[in-house]
């Protein structure tokens, strides 16, 4: 049997079916999302040294990419309807950048490590290269290249069964080892002109100097 044949698949794409399936939302669910910052949203926000902003072009074509600064640092809040995200040094393909240029709306997960819950923030977000809040956001002496600034059309806390089903948090699931080194997977995976032995060298103890 051949399990990527569709034929073979039972695909669902009417809204009344796939709320049959699933069932209705829990009250307590369909109750949790507010229009603006709470003081924990805050709070959550500044304790953050991780999230994944989400985006899609003007013709649905998706995004997502993985933001990270120390905590305190990462999501700036400038008002309790709008934040902002430090973009830093990187390999300057900004596709999420892009997307904001063609559609606004965005998507962003929070993550703390240890908490098996996450915030997820939806809005319209607009790229600025400076203002004053880059001030707040200087990480070794350095001010990011730019901001993403979302005004928040809704928030709520993700409850935390994902990462209860997946154990990331437990470090006695944890096996770095499972897959080759990255040197070696960007090596084939990728047109690389460097030498495994030169990537190895690349992404060593010199790649933390490049972060700022």
């Amino acid at each position: 049997m051949d399990a990527v044949d569709a034929r073979l698949w039972t695909e669902v794409t009417d809204p009344e079916k796939l709320r049959e399936i699933v069932g209705e939302v829990k009250p307590q669910a369909a109750q949790k999302e507010r229009p603006r910052l709470h003081e924990r949203d805050r709070e959550w926000l500044a304790a953050s040294p991780y999230v994944v902003v989400a985006t899609s072009d003007a013709e649905g074509n998706c995004d997502a990419s993985p933001k990270g600064d120390p905590a305190g640092r990462l999501v700036h809040v400038l008002d309790d309807q709008t934040v902002a995200i430090p973009e830093r040094k990187g390999n300057h393909r900004v596709d999420g950048y892009h997307n904001v240029l063609a559609n606004p709306h965005v998507g962003l997960l929070s993550l703390i490590p240890g908490r098996r819950e996450t915030l997820r923030i939806n809005g319209r977000a607009r790229v600025v290269s400076d203002a004053p809040f880059f001030e707040y956001m200087i990480v070794k002496g350095h001010k990011p290249v730019l901001a993403l600034v979302v005004e928040v059309e809704t928030i709520f806390f993700h409850c935390g069964k994902a990462s209860m089903r997946s154990g990331i948090w437990r470090p006695e699931t944890w096996d770095p080892e499972v897959l080759p080194s990255h040197a070696q997977m960007v090596k084939e995976t990728q047109t690389v002109d460097k030498t495994l032995d030169e990537l190895v060298e690349y992404y060593g103890e010199a790649y933390a100097k490049q972060l700022y």
